[in-house]
């Protein structure tokens, strides 16, 4: 099994590696005369030439991004060149409001997708065809389109919560809750009823297994079998599709948080971008792959508790 983290962790270190080299030469490369859009069209050469010096642009790309590597390796990930704030503070800041919204969503949706996977492929029945029409709506419309939606049900209409975040340094519980209770629901909407189909044809397959078969012969009750054999073996298959929906969501949660004001990961995104505030930009990007390895390396592992073939593999 150690040998197995250790390999999943080795992956993990190349992609992050990789991503953070191809973006970096990306970004500098794509944004053109950096120094003059930050001064502005009106500054002189002698002043984006200065400017250059000031940022290190002057240094060839290759040493740029070695710089910036030992520098992230130690903690640091540079400064806004917009508000000279240090990237880490930024991030830092933010970070929190955007974990608790993806997690509690990603919480929700693993429950309530078992449950109503279990369900429809037991019964077979009218909990099946909901679900088989439901994982079909759930694709088909955006989140950011719940979003909307209850926006201007939930808390215009109704004004059973805030239409934007009340999150602030000061904030209690209870603004945190109402801020993000909207949000979490407009994921949960979205990502429910597909990973409930996947769930549903994984468990699906395992009943028609000869083990299943067997084990009925034997004289075991079907709950047993269902909770102690058949779910082990379809955990992988959910787990799996859980995480690409986790992926999924930390690219859909930068429109949610914009149309609910929330203070995390999404505006600061779009700010630093429109403003080629690189810097922000890339610091946004690590921590964004990070949190993608870190959850494919806990799938893995999991993976390979309930499989051991998957370890063998």
């Amino acid at each position: 099994m150690i040998r197995f983290i250790a390999k999943r962790l080795g992956s993990g270190l190349v992609v992050l590696f990789v991503v953070s080299a191809l973006t970096f030469f990306l970004l500098y490369v794509s944004s053109g005369s950096i120094a003059r859009n930050i001064l502005g069209d009106q500054a002189t050469a002698e002043q984006v030439a200065m400017k250059e010096h000031e940022l290190g642009l002057d240094q060839p790309l290759v040493v740029r991004y070695f710089s910036w590597v030992a520098d992230a390796l130690s903690g640091n990930l540079g400064a806004s060149w917009f508000t000279s704030e240090p990237v880490a503070n930024s991030l830092a800041t933010r970070i929190p409001v955007t974990m608790t919204m993806v997690f509690a969503a990603m919480i929700l949706i693993a429950v309530c997708a078992a449950l109503i996977g279990v369900v429809a492929a037991v019964k077979r029945g009218w909990v099946d065809r909901v679900v088989q029409v439901g994982a079909i709506i759930g694709d088909s419309i955006p989140g950011f389109v719940i979003g909307v939606i209850l926006v201007t049900i939930l808390a215009i209409q109704l004004g059973l919560f805030p239409a934007t975040s009340t999150i602030s340094p000061e904030s209690g519980p209870e603004a945190w809750v109402y801020s993000m209770a909207l949000p979490v629901i407009a994921l949960l909407v979205n990502g429910v009823t597909g990973g409930a189909q996947q769930i549903r044809s994984a468990v699906i397959k395992q009943l028609e297994r000869d083990y299943v078969r067997t084990l009925r012969s034997r004289g075991i009750g079907e709950r047993e079998i269902l909770f102690k054999h058949v779910l082990r073996s379809a955990a992988p298959a959910g787990l799996t599709v859980l995480s690409l929906q986790l992926v999924g969501m930390l690219g859909g949660v930068v429109i949610i948080e914009q149309i609910f004001a929330l203070p995390g990961m999404g505006p600061l995104a779009v700010a630093a971008t429109g403003q080629s505030d690189l810097p922000v930009v890339m610091g946004v990007v690590m921590y964004t792959v990070v949190v993608v390895i870190v959850v494919n390396l806990l799938v893995d592992i999991l993976n390979g508790w309930l499989n051991p073939k998957v370890r063998v593999s």
